[in-house]
This record gives C-alpha cells, sequence and structure tokens, in this order.
C-alpha cells in the first residue's frame, strides 16, 4: 500500500498515511480538523543496463549530429575539384 503525504491548509500540519489505491483521501486534519490537501512527489527512476545513452543503440534511415554537418563539407568540397 501506498504512503501518502498530506498538508494542513490552515495550520500547516503534515502527516501521512497508508492507504490503498481505492480508499478515499484524508479530508480533515486530524490536529486542527480543517481541510487538508494531498502533496505530491516526483518518483525517483533509476536507470540500469545499457540502452539509455545515445551512444547506446545507432538509429537507422536519418543521419543525427557531426556526421551530417560533415557529410556536407564533403560534398562542397568535392564540388569545388
Amino acid at each position: 500500500m501506498p504512503i501518502y503525504e498530506y498538508e494542513c491548509t490552515t495550520c500547516g500540519h503534515r502527516f501521512e498515511v497508508k492507504q490503498r489505491f481505492s480508499d478515499e483521501p484524508v479530508a480533515s486534519c486530524p490536529s486542527c480538523g480543517n481541510a487538508v490537501r494531498r502533496l505530491l512527489y516526483p518518483a525517483g527512476i533509476i536507470f540500469k543496463g545499457s540502452g539509455f545513452y545515445i551512444t547506446d543503440y545507432k538509429r537507422s534511415g536519418s543521419s543525427h549530429g557531426k556526421s551530417e554537418s560533415s557529410s556536407e563539407t564533403v560534398s562542397s568540397s568535392s564540388k569545388d575539384d
């Protein structure tokens, strides 16, 4: 079960609640009884293994980056000859 963090909109009290996905969100602060809001945090992402860098795979069809500019230089120099 995920743990959700809530913050009271009046007193600023923060608390955590272990809830199921199907449970209704908490509506009142345990300290003062006023309205609360659920705080959202970004999930941590860990990349493991290969395939996460541009150098780990080749794209077929079109060229990217330096290879594109170098091919233009070669073709323009061959026209001057």
